[in-house]
């Protein structure tokens, strides 16, 4: 048995949350097979003070109504927005303050926008009354689905005028009970007693506090925000139940399912595998995001069985700490006994040739702070055996050369089944909140590799209060981590990898999977390769801009021949499996559905303030075995 594993360091500062939990409750999971978000209230001050005049011309309503206008545009069509408004059925005399501190109204439901509705509905909004901050949270949590990951984001100009309830003990109250809803507040033009007050409140569900001084800032901060709350990791699948034995596995063919794993209980699942085939098998696990993460530690392991459960010794393992942050953990084997010849005795042969084999995933090791079960993506796939494997391996990294040229915006996704897609070598932006796990993704073509590098901007807040961890992680086809880099981060600009040009592949070439190196293994298809960039939270909250530098190096070249057919293809049940030859008219235009560049905006106009910060280290360690 050999063994190789590695470690990752991270120095990191947090102790909430910023987005909304990274997995979505049990009761919500489905077969559906789309981008999913987070089901998204907006709520709306209309109370009398919004008639007043903005710096930037108009009134307040009139900027916030342009905002929503401009979020709306911006919206994906798949998203699930609704819209809540508070101060416009009274005045704001004493006399009408008990009908006005119930003045709330859900206009919009938060089912899959209908953005011409929604934007009526905001165009008619007149403000005249109160500020029920805390009924209003209420009453959008009410207006939301009752399970999952929720957000609500709140634009208010001032502090509620209507306490009790108090809205920060509605937003503690929120938490308490583990509702999964994350509020997100902007602060309109407001004064130092009301950003404290939209502090509190964003801070006890695990959201963020921006300000917005004046319209123009409000237009451009509520679609980045919102858009933000959008983003989340949301499992998708076949559903399938896996087994607590192998005799009653189900089987499995290529393609993407969902299961659920319970603490240390493992699941198994069956993959029949052609005689010379090579099957593939990896579990993905988003973990919510909790406020005591600093003593979240997770594990994910694999192992691999033959006929009639025989133990193949191939055993893999992922661990994370601080999983607590949204961390997506994966684990992934690439099985090759079906491509040996039998060695003879019943042991040697159970784990050889082609046959029945048997996959056990397994929660390993839980943190106290996780739930008792979570969501988990397993993907299969069974790559039909070779006639001709092509050219020789290539163990040498490509080199990087910056690419020159204008930058392109762009908005990655809050998971690997809506990666944003860069469709080739060049710069890209995008702007990532404190906590998000966000992943973009690059075809490559047999002959081809990738090397990239990524840029966090500088802020205009810095210093050690604003220090995260941030981190960049590249993952193969089937979703195993090839290499990563970390290091902290106070505001100033800062390079991923830090010691290296760049984090770089092999030329992608069948053999590969022969190298002793298996990060060099790992770069033995072509198909989609995932960057994922980490930033994680701090109390001290500063959106921070990015830009990833992608080369694509090498022209295509005829991959491996396989018995039977010429492709690869249908290696993963889709279009997510290995390109046959060097075709990439397939490649996505580089955005996120419906997102606007919006999001990719400078953050300079933003100024955020949160309360505490406090220094740990993390490890993230990889350990493989065989």
């Amino acid at each position: 048995m050999s063994i190789s594993s590695r470690a990752l360091v991270a120095a990191t500062v947090a102790v909430i949350g910023l987005v909304p939990a990274a997995a979505p409750a049990l009761a919500q999971q489905s077969p559906q097979q789309g981008i999913e978000y987070a089901p998204t209230m907006l709520v709306l001050d209309a109370s009398g003070s919004m008639l007043a005049p903005d710096p930037s011309g108009g009134t307040k309503m009139d900027a916030a109504k342009n905002a929503v206008r401009s979020f709306v545009a911006a919206a994906p069509s798949a998203a699930e927005v609704g819209l809540t408004v508070y101060g416009t059925s009274t005045g704001s005399s004493d006399a009408e303050q008990a009908a006005g501190c119930q003045d709330v109204a859900v206009l919009q439901p938060a089912g899959t926008i209908d953005k011409p509705a929604l934007t009526a509905a905001a165009d008619r909004i007149v403000p005249r009354g109160y500020t029920p901050i805390g009924t209003s949270l209420r009453a959008a949590a009410a207006a939301l689905p009752q399970e999952g990951p929720r957000s609500i984001v709140l634009v208010s100009d001032g502090q509620d005028t209507c306490a009790p309830p108090d809205p920060c003990d509605v937003a503690r109250e929120l938490s308490a009970q583990g509702n999964e809803i994350v509020v997100h507040a902007i602060g309109f033009g407001v004064d130092d007693p009301s950003r404290a007050q939209l502090t509190c409140i964003a801070q006890s569900t695990g959201g963020t506090y921006t300000d917005a001084v004046d319209g123009k800032t409000l237009e451009q901060v509520l679609p980045r925000v919102s858009a933000a709350a959008l983003r989340t990791y949301a499992a998708v699948g076949t559903p399938i139940t896996g087994t607590p034995g192998y005799r009653d596995a189900p089987v499995v063919t290529p393609g993407q399912y969902l299961d659920v794993l319970e603490r240390k209980k493992p699941r198994y699942y069956a993959v029949d595998v052609p005689e010379g085939a090579t099957a593939y098998f990896t579990g993905t696990v988003s973990f919510p995001r909790t406020k005591d993460s600093l003593s979240s530690v997770d594990r994910l392991d694999l192992r691999v069985y033959g006929a009639d459960g025989q133990d193949c010794r191939t055993e893999e393992k992922e661990l994370a700490t601080r999983s607590g942050d949204g961390v997506a953990l994966t684990v992934g084997s690439i099985w090759k006994g079906a491509a040996e010849p039998g060695a003879g005795g019943p042991d040697a042969d159970a784990c050889q040739g082609g046959g029945r084999y048997y996959f056990a995933l397994e929660w390993g090791a839980a943190s106290d702070s996780a739930p008792a079960q979570l969501p988990v993506e397993l993907s299969v796939g069974v790559e039909p055996a070779v006639t001709d494997p092509g050219p020789g391996a290539a163990p040498a990294a490509v080199e990087f050369t910056a690419p020159d040229g204008p930058t392109t915006p762009v908005v990655g996704g809050g998971s690997f089944n809506v990666a944003a897609g860069l469709p080739g070598t060049g710069r890209y932006t995008d702007t990532v909140q404190r906590g998000e796990f966000v992943f973009y993704r690059v075809k490559l073509d047999w002959g081809q590799g990738l090397a990239y590098r990524v840029r966090f901007g500088e802020t205009p807040e810095r210093g050690s209060e604003y220090t995260s961890n941030i981190a960049t992680t590249l993952y193969n086809p089937y979703r195993a981590e090839l290499d990563s880099d970390t290091m902290a981060y106070t505001g100033s600009e800062q390079l991923l990898p830090s010691h290296d040009q760049a984090i770089a592949t092999a030329p992608t070439r069948y053999l590969n999977r022969e190298a002793s190196d298996p990060q060099v293994a790992g770069q033995a298809m072509a198909g989609w390769y995932y960057i994922a960039v980490k930033l994680s939270p701090t109390e001290k909250v500063a959106p921070v801009p990015i830009e990833l530098e992608v080369d694509i190096t090498g022209e295509p070249e005829p991959g491996p021949s396989y018995a039977g057919t010429t492709a690869s293809d249908g290696t993963f049940g889709g279009d997510s499996g290995p390109l046959a030859s060097g075709n990439s008219s397939d490649q996505p235009d580089g955005t996120a559905e419906g997102i606007s560049t919006v999001v990719g905006i400078a953050v300079g106009i933003v100024a955020v303030v949160l309360i505490v910060a406090v220094a740990l280290v993390v490890f993230v360690t990889r350990r493989r075995s065989r």
